[in-house]
């Protein structure tokens, strides 16, 4: 693999860039900032000193001009020169005496001193290069003519420049080199992380979901590697439902269509007594009415699953859909033994839809009728409460223990020992479509008590699809 290709390399070259560019800064604004603050240091200093310098010049007589000339030069640590003026008009000037021995040949065109000669009485201050060299220079005018030349020379200030410039490079290129290693080094642990993680990704994509995604990490990658984990730890359980809901389904669908085969096989049996016939045909509609049932409630799960499952919002009148209900299981109730009875007070109206509504009732309904023993009172009420319409449910059957309340909602979930048992779907089914109008499906349980009451709202204002989840909520007091 390419290394520029890797996050380590991507990331340790990315540093590099950094420094190097913080070098060049330093080397473009740095360092000139420094040159330019280190001459202004030295022309302020020979500013300062000039004034004196030539004001004891300017009062010295021909004799002592020199030694004073040479005196100054010591104390200021420049070079000091004297210029008289050979030509006022044209502004010619020639060296009348140099503190330096040798010659004067190098400051006779010096263009500071003839600038100096006209703007008396200013002095004229700045930088000149002779001989390949750079000085720093004050022009002093005098009166009647004569002008004081101090000259520093920069060589000893540019070669500090110089050699801060070499240290800068030198350090710069060990901090580059540092930068790549170190870069790399914390680079390839990053990188790390991110192969464990890609690693884990493949496991789970290729449906292993038992190891853990791990990361110690506070940063944005271990909260990453904790996202993982999460969606490890769902996908896991909606695996784990979906092979029970297969095993589920499969069981369901074979026992009828076993029990259905037997009872084919006993028909054909030409001893078979009518009455034993038309016994096994009340059982073989019972076991097709099963089926139906079933692959009713996978198609409606299939649907709500898909998001293909439609619901019309209208006021529905759940007074009157409780008279339905009790009207549609008055003769089972009556056949089982159950005592039913509806409970209405005034209108209540609720935002739904109303075939939705009844499919709930009836799965309520059928459930307190199916699984509490007969002579057990079964009760369809409506209420109102806080803004929303209620739809209760109630038996006095031996009740939901308060460990499974928080999985009668689940698909395919049965109590075990209870008196009859279904598919296991209904009430998956109707909070499912409880939740899709909008409202919720609520389970309230103590000793000797079952409600369940569908909630729908009755303001289209405040509609609210209320999360899913498994624990139940104790909203209503059983009547006593």
């Amino acid at each position: 693999m390419n290394p520029l290709r890797s996050v380590g390399g991507r990331l340790a070259l990315a540093l590099a860039l950094v420094v190097a560019g913080a070098l060049l800064l330093a080397d473009l604004i740095v360092v000139p900032s420094l040159e330019r603050h280190l001459i202004d240091s030295k022309l302020n200093q020979l500013r300062h000193d000039t004034p004196a310098i030539a004001a004891r010049l300017g009062n010295s007589t021909d004799y002592e001009l020199h030694a004073r000339i040479v005196k100054a030069a010591a104390q200021a640590d420049a070079r000091v020169i004297y210029f008289q003026a050979q030509d006022f008009r044209r502004g010619i000037l020639t060296v009348f005496d140099d503190s330096n021995p040798v010659t004067s040949a190098d400051v006779e065109d010096d263009p500071l001193v003839v600038k100096a000669f006209k703007a008396w009485p200013k002095s004229v201050s700045g930088t000149v290069t002779s001989g390949e060299k750079e000085y720093a220079e004050v022009a002093y005018p005098l009166q009647r003519g004569p002008v004081v030349l101090v000259r520093a020379s920069l060589r000893d200030t540019l070669q500090s420049i110089h050699q801060v410039r070499r240290r800068l490079l030198i350090a710069g290129l060990i901090a580059l080199l540092a930068s790549l290693a170190v870069g790399y080094l914390f680079a390839a642990l990053f990188a790390r992380r991110i192969r464990r993680l890609e690693r884990a990704a493949h496991r789970i994509a290729a449906g292993d979901f038992s190891e853990p995604v791990v990361d110690r990490g506070k940063d944005e990658l271990g909260q990453l590697a904790v996202a993982f984990d999460d969606m490890r730890q769902r996908l896991a359980q909606l695996e784990h439902a979906r092979r029970e809901f297969i095993a589920n389904a499969s069981h369901e669908l074979r026992t009828p269509l076993f029990s259905l085969g037997g009872f084919l096989e006993l028909m054909d049996d030409e001893d078979l007594d009518p009455a034993t016939q038309a016994e096994f045909m009340v059982t073989m509609r019972e076991q097709v009415a099963r089926l139906t049932k079933l692959a009713t409630d996978l198609l409606d799960l299939s649907r709500l699953d898909a998001g293909r499952m439609t619901v019309e919002e209208e006021f529905v009148d759940l007074t009157a859909l409780a008279d339905v209900l009790a009207d549609e299981f008055r003769a089972v109730a009556l056949s089982s033994g159950h005592r039913l009875a509806v409970e209405n007070g005034s209108e209540t109206r609720a935002l739904g839809d109303e075939e939705r509504a009844l499919q709930i009732g009836r799965i309520l309904v059928e459930n307190a009728l199916v699984h509490t023993p007969p002579g057990t009172p079964v009760r369809i009420a409506t209420a109102q409460r806080n803004g929303s319409a209620l739809l209760t449910v109630e038996d006095e059957g031996p009740g939901i223990p308060a460990e499974h309340a928080g999985q009668v909602f689940e698909r395919f979930y049965r109590l075990e020992g209870s008196i009859a048992s279904g598919s296991g779907l209904g009430l998956a089914i109707a909070r499912e479509l409880a939740e899709l109008m909008g409202g919720s499906l609520e389970l309230h349980t103590v000793a000797g008590r079952t409600v369940f009451a569908l909630v729908l709202r009755t303001d289209a204002s405040k509609r609210e699809v209320i999360p899913r989840g498994n624990g139940a909520t104790s909203v209503l007091e059983p009547r006593i």
